[in-house]
């Protein structure tokens, strides 16, 4: 049988992350979301929720492969998350920072063309005198 699909990933409770890759996650009760880690593919994020669904004994229907007949089952076809690492932190925060660096450099530079046109009116006449040269 082939598995139902849903949302913009194509499988209920998995969902496609800007940097092409997927989360999954399983609603509790109470409106509390279990999250279940981050996939390189959407088949495998939805292994992943059918496993948890399996373990809170939801109904069969509501999991993305109907075919998986035991709990058991699902967990062998659930791959472990991606492992998240103290290395994997310290990249994330170097991004964030260099991006953050670069935002502030764009409002500044955004802030001078508005106090200072006359600059940017040098400027281009600067570079259209050294085009012409070469």
């Amino acid at each position: 049988m082939p598995p139902r699909h849903r949302g913009g990933s194509g499988y209920c409770g998995v969902r496609v992350r800007p940097s092409g890759t997927y989360s999954a996650s399983i609603r509790l009760g109470g409106g509390v979301r279990l999250g279940l880690g981050t996939f390189d593919t959407a088949q495998d994020g939805a292994r992943a929720y059918d496993a948890a669904a399996w373990r809170l004994r939801r109904s069969r229907w509501d999991m993305n492969f109907t075919d998986v007949a035991t709990p058991e089952r699902a967990q062998e076809l659930a791959p472990f998350p991606r492992l998240i690492t103290d290395e994997d932190r310290r990249k994330n925060q170097r991004r964030e920072r260099r991006l953050s660096l670069a935002e502030m450099d764009e409002e500044a530079m955004a802030l001078w063309r508005q106090r200072f046109p006359q600059d940017i009116i040098n400027e281009e006449q600067f570079f259209a005198e050294r085009r012409e040269k070469t």
